[in-house]
């Protein structure tokens, strides 16, 4: 009898949600035959035998929150050796250590197979449940009193997938980023109904970073260190129904307008289909929010460390405004700038803001 565990899953992830099982117990499986669906921060990813024998036990649901380390499957019979598998590429030779076979899985709520079974029967999450047992044990009860409020409505929806992780990277960076918003316009009224906005929204933000590279480049608060990046590597945030997407447009200031529109697009395909390969989603050096194609003019923005620095693009309007001593009416670009403040000053913003200003008028 031989326990196969969640494997390490690369960039630094620790956990996993379960979308469904390829398997069956009592099911003969062969080494690299797929065994279950898990979903991570942005991604499905299926996971595969690490060897061959005879299922006798699988653990967790779909919809099970599963660290690594925690037990998947149990075989009986076939090759002995447990897998080291990890799922994906970890970036610069870095590892991450796995949880011992023999240690218990941090952070699983103390409760019993039936309670368990119980809150999944009632789409109750655990994790935000108090059990009134002993040493902090989650009982029925808990659950029963969890499934509803007083008129009876649902309550402790579980956020999963990306807004799972936009959650978790949110509270991260409220945590950690000093931030600063500096403001601004663009009179843009030169455009065509043709002009491709975001195009020339990643072209300022290169623009932007050539003037002032301060901001192109990752604070490293443990170490109060700052690397500055020799290319723009500019994570363009995506709406989708799931939740945040950011996925990044590499060396964006050695693309052609042609090419940076062929890139967001192919971006944009595979952020509808969810099958967007990690090494697009990481890896971004200054992010771009071009939140005005909703609503809005101007936002305080949200950094996401290391990097330290997000412009944002409100929507056009048409604004009186002075031409020459004479009211005109323009049209008007907001933008936002937030940095964080320990390590970019108000200049090093200030010249940032400059240039992307001067760009977008300019095209």
């Amino acid at each position: 009898m031989t326990t196969f565990r969640l494997p390490d899953l690369g960039e630094g992830l620790r956990e996993a949600e379960i979308v469904s099982w390829q398997v069956s117990e009592g099911d003969h499986v062969v080494a690299d035959q797929p065994l279950v669906s898990v979903e991570t921060e942005k991604a499905v990813v299926e996971i595969p035998s690490p060897q061959s024998g005879r299922v006798t036990q699988l653990h967790g649901q779909p919809g099970d929150i599963v660290l690594v380390g925690h037990p998947l499957v149990e075989y009986d019979g076939g090759d002995k050796q447990q897998s080291e598998t990890v799922v994906g590429e970890l970036p610069h030779g870095e590892t991450q250590p796995a949880v011992s076979a023999h240690a218990p899985v941090e952070g699983r709520p103390k409760a019993a197979p039936a309670v368990r079974k119980l809150a999944r029967e009632h789409d109750v999450d655990l994790a935000s449940v108090v059990g009134s047992g002993v040493d902090g044990t989650i009982v029925l009860e808990d659950v029963r009193r969890a499934s509803s409020t007083g008129d009876g409505a649902a309550v402790g929806e579980r956020i999963r997938g990306p807004r799972r992780a936009m959650a978790r990277a949110m509270q991260n960076a409220g945590a950690e980023i000093v931030p600063a918003t500096l403001t601004s316009s663009a009179d843009v009224t030169g455009w065509s109904g043709d002009d491709d906005v975001t195009v020339h929204l990643i072209s300022a933000v290169v623009a932007g970073c050539k003037a002032e590279p301060a901001l192109n480049a990752w604070f490293h608060s443990a170490s109060l260190t700052i690397s500055r990046h020799n290319e723009v590597h500019v994570g363009v945030a995506m709406d989708t129904d799931e939740g945040l997407f950011v996925p990044v447009v590499r060396n964006a200031g050695g693309l052609s307008a042609a090419e940076l529109r062929k890139t967001v697009n192919m971006l944009k395909g595979q952020v509808a289909n969810r099958n967007i390969a990690r090494e697009h989603l990481t890896g971004q050096t200054v992010t771009l929010s071009n939140f005005g194609t909703l609503a809005g003019q101007y936002a305080s923005l949200v950094v996401m460390p290391p990097q330290v620095a997000i412009l944002g693009a409100g929507k056009i309007s048409e604004q009186i405004v002075p031409v020459e001593g004479q009211p005109a009416v323009r049209r008007i670009l907001p933008l936002s700038l937030t940095f964080d403040h320990r390590a970019v000053t108000g200049g090093e913003a200030a010249r940032f803001m400059k240039a992307a200003t001067d760009s977008l008028q300019e095209q």
